[in-house]
């Protein structure tokens, strides 16, 4: 274990804060666990640009000191709170809200509280509880679940989440039932004001979700990331679909500036289950995300969809492994990227068809529009197939907008940062209507054409001309291959 593996395993552990109030947020039963976590940890190499999954994200962000949030000190963050709870960046949904601040629950801005051993004015059929507050039942539950989706193997910080699991947050959806309304899980961070800090302080956090919904379920799950300031969150979410199932999953990575978020979705399909995930990520110093869907049952259904933007000199990496191991299941991810400024994007997906996954389905798809020269993206589509009889089709590219549509435009007495705002909505607007549930579609349409009226990011504030564009599809330019990264794709 190098230094800065140490470092960021003793902060988001709390090893600095050791004391009574530390050992009271850890759940015992977890104690297992979190030993393998830190001897995998301990053991395994820290990823660097020797990993073919790392080859394009350096980690040199992470060299700096962190600091373990202490409880009590978030009470001081209303005013952040309240600005990405209720203000410019989503509405309050209907139905439950948690909200958590630099990791602790905030019962006062969430619409009910988590005590009573998770006992709460909750929709029938649905729990939702902190680890530490589980009953034996539910513990036992939490054991039987925790890591079925999320392979330590493959992915390092998920060792990272086990080491450092003292708490976590388990939302199961009871057998037969269907939510009429949104489970809402909000996640803010801010270092500025935490620890009673005079200076800035990095904050290392991680937070851990399990969902199990247990068979002949539906549900729409929404997490939200946002924050200011310089914090390290590892978020760890698995997602446990049981047959007959109908999840919505929404996902909104909107930290900005010196914030950092390694982490992942991990899914596990069972027969006829169905997962739907919109993934949306603004840029910042650091981002990498791991998405990876197992369908581990016949007739199970994946629909991925995610937009990244980036500026300045921000860095996204999406990372989206799909694993076909039976037959008969379909599968469809299709993102969409747009970064200005000298912003470096990543995206990497696979597709894996396991032997004896006939009747397979699946498609990839991957489309970057480059809105400075000095904007780079890394696109590497895989399809890995062991079956014979399947369908299959995968493909990325990266562009500028079409000239001749920029000229259209303007010829019609729209200024070319207008044209060019009006165009890049148009980009990305197929991708936002897989956002669920409407109200969060609406929302979403708004701080999009705000993000997107962004100098470097479109070249002009035209967040008005954006916010009213019609939504049809821009047309793009390929660009020659000097002008962009674009891996070729291993079949």
């Amino acid at each position: 274990m190098n230094a800065m593996a140490q470092r960021l395993l003793a902060a988001s552990a709390g090893d600095e804060f050791p004391g009574a109030a530390d050992d009271a947020r850890a759940a015992p039963w977890l104690h297992e666990r979190r030993c393998a976590g830190r001897a995998a940890w301990a053991a395994g190499e820290f990823p660097n640009r020797k990993f073919e999954t790392w080859k394009y994200t350096r980690l040199r962000a992470l060299e700096r000191e962190f600091a373990a949030a202490q409880p009590g000190a978030d009470k001081r963050l209303a005013s952040l709170a309240g600005l990405y709870v209720d203000g410019s960046n989503i509405p309050l949904l209907e139905g439950p809200q948690l909200v958590f601040v630099n990791g602790f629950p905030r019962d006062d801005l969430s619409n009910f509280a988590m005590n009573d051993n998770g006992k709460t004015a909750l929709p029938e059929g649905l729990e939702l509880l902190r680890f530490a507050d589980a009953s034996a039942q539910q513990a036992a539950a939490i054991r039987d679940h925790l890591g079925q989706a999320a392979d330590n193997r493959r992915h390092p910080f998920a060792q990272l989440s086990d080491a450092a699991l003292r708490d976590g947050v388990f939302l199961r959806i009871k057998a037969g039932t269907a939510l009429a309304e949104p489970v809402h899980l909000v996640w803010l961070s801010s270092a500025a004001l935490d620890n009673g800090a005079t200076a800035p302080t990095t904050l290392a956090l991680n937070h851990r979700l399990l969902i199990v919904a247990e068979e002949n379920t539906s549900a729409c799950i929404i997490e939200h990331f946002g924050g200011e300031g310089s914090a390290f969150t590892n978020g760890i979410t698995e997602l446990i679909l049981q047959p007959g199932v109908r999840v919505e999953h929404g996902r909104l990575h909107l930290e900005t500036g010196d914030a950092m978020h390694i982490g992942g979705v991990h899914a596990a399909l069972e027969r006829d289950s169905s997962l739907s995930s919109f993934h949306l990520a603004f840029g910042s110093v650091l981002k990498r995300i791991d998405i990876a869907v197992a369908m581990r049952g016949p007739g199970a259904q994946c629909e991925l969809n995610g937009i990244y933007l980036l500026q300045g000199r921000e860095h996204t990496d999406y990372h989206t492994c799909v694993e076909h191991e039976a037959p008969h299941c379909h599968s469809d991810a299709v993102f969409r990227g747009i970064i200005g400024g000298e912003a470096v994007a990543v995206f990497n997906g696979r597709i894996h068809i396991h032997p004896g996954a006939q009747k397979t389905r699946a498609e990839l798809n991957n489309r970057n529009l480059l809105a400075s020269a000095d904007a780079e993206v890394n696109a590497k589509p895989e399809l890995e197939i062991y079956a014979d009889d399947v369908q299959c089709a995968h493909g990325a590219t990266v562009a500028q907008l079409d000239p001749d549509m920029l000229h259209y435009l303007r010829a019609r007495g729209l200024s070319a940062s207008d044209a060019q705002a009006m165009l890049s909505r148009g980009f990305i607007n197929e991708v936002l209507a897989a956002a669920r549930p409407a109200p969060l579609q609406d929302a979403l349409q708004g701080l999009l054409a705000r993000r997107l009226g962004d100098t470097e990011l479109t070249g002009g504030a035209a967040a008005e001309a954006a916010a009213g564009a019609t939504g049809s599809p821009a047309r793009v330019t390929e660009l020659p291959p000097r002008a962009a990264k674009l891996k070729n794709p291993r079949t």
